[in-house]
C-alpha cells in the first residue's frame, strides 16, 4: 500500500508514512486520528489491539474503525463449515476464524470507559457482481482475495481446486445470478467512531 501512495502525498511534509506491523505499531506521541479500514479483524485478540491503539488517541481525538462483519452470511459461514468438515479439518482448523468481529455491544463496552462519545453502526451493502469471463462465481472471486486467503494459503494446488469447487457449488446455491446475469452480494460492515 505504501508503494502505491501517490507521489504528491509522499512529498508533502504534512504527511509521514511508516511501514510497520499493525499488531505492534504505536505512534511516538498521541495522535488526533487513528483510522483503520478492514484490518483489525485480521488480528488475533483484536480487543487488546483496539485498546492499545485507543490509548494513543489524544484528547479531542478520534478512533475510527471499519471491519467487515459478514461472518454469518453464507459466503463466510459456508467456508467455515467446509473447512471444519472431515475432509479439511486437520489441515484448516487452525486457520478458521468463525467470528472475527464481535457485536456492537461488545465494542461499546470495550471503548466506553475511554471515550466521551461513541457511534457504532452496521451497514449492509448490496454489492452487484458481474458475471466473469472465466465462469468463476463472482462471490468466489470476491472472497478468494480476502476471507478465503488464509485457508487457501495452506492448500496445495489440487486441494485448492477441490476446496474451491465445493465452495463454488455452495455459493451458486446461496447467491444465484439475477435475470441480468449479475449476482447481488449483501455484505455487512461495522463502523466504530469514538471521540475522546
Amino acid at each position: 500500500m505504501l508503494a502505491a501512495t501517490p507521489e504528491d502525498l509522499r512529498g508533502d511534509s504534512r504527511y509521514s508514512f511508516v511501514a510497520a506491523n499493525l499488531d505492534a505499531w504505536e505512534p511516538s506521541a498521541p495522535v488526533d486520528l487513528i483510522f483503520s479500514n478492514a484490518a483489525l479483524q485480521w488480528l488475533d485478540e483484536h480487543f487488546r489491539h483496539i485498546l492499545r491503539l485507543a490509548a494513543s488517541v489524544a484528547a479531542g481525538g478520534v478512533l475510527a474503525v471499519q471491519m467487515p462483519s459478514n461472518h454469518a452470511a453464507p459466503s463466510h459461514a459456508a467456508s467455515v463449515e467446509l473447512a471444519l468438515c472431515d475432509r479439511w479439518r486437520e489441515k484448516l482448523k487452525n486457520r478458521v476464524r468463525a467470528h472475527p468481529v464481535a457485536t456492537a455491544r461488545d465494542y461499546y463496552s470495550l471503548l466506553a470507559p475511554h471515550f466521551a462519545l461513541i457511534d457504532i453502526w452496521e451497514t449492509e451493502y448490496q454489492q452487484v457482481l458481474s458475471a466473469r469471463a472465466d465462469d468463476e462465481h463472482p462471490v468466489v472471486a470476491w472472497t478468494k482475495g480476502t476471507w478465503l486467503a488464509p485457508l487457501l494459503a495452506v492448500l496445495v494446488t489440487s486441494e485448492r481446486a477441490e476446496f474451491l469447487s465445493e465452495y463454488a457449488r455452495r455459493m451458486a446455491d446461496a447467491y444465484p445470478p439475477g435475470a441480468d446475469g449479475r449476482t447481488l452480494f449483501p455484505f455487512r460492515r461495522m463502523f466504530l467512531v469514538a471521540k475522546r
